[in-house]
């Protein structure tokens, strides 16, 4: 049985040093990071439900990071992180008038994709992506007649697309697209301590602009 071991250890390890080496003569990075400029626009589809009329959200351009670990030659897993605020407003309603101030709030929105780098030693490195997306949902303000206002925490999903091009064997200029399909369900009180509920899909695009880091 040790002998058995011992060999399945030995093997275990000449596969991992040979896949290591594969990937070292590969020139693939291993890790990418990026800072990006990122302009939100949400694409809000929603209903306030007991009010009437429709939710309107504002865009933001907000800093962002991310951090991309190559898992293959090919594919590789990127997070990206950033928090952005927006004015909520609700437009078109026959009880609260033509448009409501619902207040601002902040968001959160880690997101995990998965990518396919088509290039990635390349000068131009094209990749696409898809994964998951958790927004939390914080710092909600309430504005006009309306005294609180509360979103839930939701997960979503995202698509991606993007490039990399090299200005040398590091550095690269990024441009990156996302499209996070994401809806919330939002609690408001007006200053009559009347409750209402709003179901919204705020779908929101992630337009990027920025640097990355290759290594």
């Amino acid at each position: 049985m040790k002998t058995k071991l011992s060999l399945i250890s030995l093997a275990v390890v000449l596969l991992s040093s040979n896949i290591a080496q594969a990937k070292s003569n590969s020139g693939n990075p291993d890790w990418i990071v990026r800072g990006r400029a990122l302009y939100v626009q949400p694409d809000t589809k929603g209903k306030a439900s007991t009010l009437g009329g429709n939710i309107a959200a504002s865009s933001a351009q907000v800093p962002e990071i991310d951090i991309t670990k190559f898992i293959a030659p090919n594919l590789a897993l990127e997070l990206i992180a950033a928090t952005t605020k927006h004015d909520i407003s609700l437009r078109g309603s026959p009880l609260a008038g033509s448009s409501t101030d619902l207040g601002t709030v902040k968001l959160l929105p880690p997101t995990l994709t998965l990518q396919y780098h088509a290039n990635p030693t390349g000068t131009f490195r094209p990749y696409a992506g898809a994964g998951l997306n958790y927004t939390f949902f914080y710092g909600s303000k309430a504005q006009g007649t309306m005294t609180n206002v509360k979103y839930q925490d939701h997960l979503g999903y995202a698509l991606q697309a993007g490039f990399d091009y090299m200005i040398d064997e590091k550095v690269g200029i990024n441009f990156d697209i996302k499209k996070i399909f994401l809806k919330t369900r939002a609690a408001v009180t007006d200053n009559a301590n009347k409750h209402y509920n709003a179901n919204v899909r705020l779908d929101p695009w992630l337009i990027g602009a920025g640097i990355s880091y290759h290594f």
